[in-house]
């Protein structure tokens, strides 16, 4: 009896340590594993669930089945016309054959490093191939666009003077590919080069697309000239309406000078007949004393400008230096 229960006990400690050891294990929603006995694949397990192996001797490799991602490092590429641009690609792939993938590649890390290899020389060659504008341009539609940059002055005139200087119709190359078809082309050359290591690469897109530094300064200081030509223009405009105004205001001002002159003359043509007339009745009453007075008012004027007197016997000093006054 003891040695049945000695042996009841010994199975029991058995199967637990059987159990502790691990005969089973579980595939989690969204992964696939490898029973792996030896180096040698004994089953792949795609199902989720509670799943057996054999202890001690059987090793789980787990990959994902989910779609992953794959983010490159930007690349300084030349376009077809040796434009430098900076290229941010980026892509999406799954483990198609677990088999393959485990005897070619093993690794998560081992695949990332793979995909760095094969997806950034596909997006070096495609980019290098083409045209830039076939990298950053998707259609034509922007050659069908009317919209233009509207310039209001307060009057028509001056409105379509500005958009006449400003506004040049723009002229862009026809595209004969694309972004999205570079994208197809990437995702193509890359497909060739994965099926081998289990890996299937469902999509690349190039997510950035930037200029470098000397392609952006030769932009910006394009931008920069389009800008100064209008505000050349603004300033061509205002100079001219000014040039405009001025005139306006030196022929007002003249006219309103000439009109002043010409009332000024009316009223002192007035003035000098009255005088005329007011002298030529005081000479017709007193001559005498018309003279006199006239020679008062001269020696008052011309008196305090002279300097020095060499002679007094003229007539002009009779009233000043005659006895008589005369």
């Amino acid at each position: 009896m003891k040695k049945l229960i000695t042996a009841g006990v010994i199975v029991v400690v058995l199967l637990g340590l059987l159990v502790l050891m691990g005969p089973f294990y579980i595939v989690q929603e969204g992964y696939q594993t490898l029973v792996v006995r030896f180096g040698q694949i004994m089953r792949v397990d795609t199902d989720a669930g509670l799943k057996l192996k054999t202890p001690f001797i059987d090793n789980i490799v787990t990959y994902p089945k989910k779609v992953m991602s794959w983010d490159g490092e930007a690349q300084r590429i030349p376009t077809k016309e040796n434009q430098f641009i900076w290229v941010d690609a980026t892509a999406r792939w799954k483990i198609s054959d677990p088999i393959k993938f485990y005897e070619s590649i093993s690794t998560m890390e081992g695949a990332f490093g793979k995909l760095d290899d094969v997806i950034d020389s596909a997006v070096r060659t495609v980019v290098s191939s083409n045209f830039l504008r076939e990298a950053v341009r998707n259609s034509n539609n922007i050659m069908k666009s009317t919209s233009k940059e509207t310039f209001e002055t307060g009057d028509s005139e001056g409105s379509d003077y500005l958009r006449q200087l400003t506004q040049t119709d723009a002229s862009y190359d026809v595209i004969e590919k694309g972004r999205r078809s570079i994208s197809q082309d990437m995702l193509d050359m890359a497909r060739q080069l994965t099926p081998e290591y289990g890996i299937e690469i469902l999509d690349v897109v190039p997510r950035q697309i930037r200029y470098s530094d000397e392609l952006t300064e030769s932009i910006y200081n394009r931008m920069i000239k389009e800008r100064n030509q209008i505000a050349q223009a603004f300033r061509s405009f205002g100079e001219g309406k000014k040039a405009e105004w001025l005139g306006k205001l030196e022929n007002e001002q003249r006219s309103v000078l000439s009109k002043a002159y010409e009332q000024a003359e009316t009223v002192k043509g007035a003035a000098d007949a009255t005088a005329t007339k007011t002298y030529a009745e005081a000479y017709g009453r007193d001559r005498s004393f018309f003279d006199f007075w006239r020679a008062i008012e001269s020696y008052r004027t011309t008196m305090p400008n002279f300097t020095k007197t060499l002679s007094t016997k003229m007539d002009y000093f009779d009233y000043l230096y005659s006895p008589k006054g005369r």
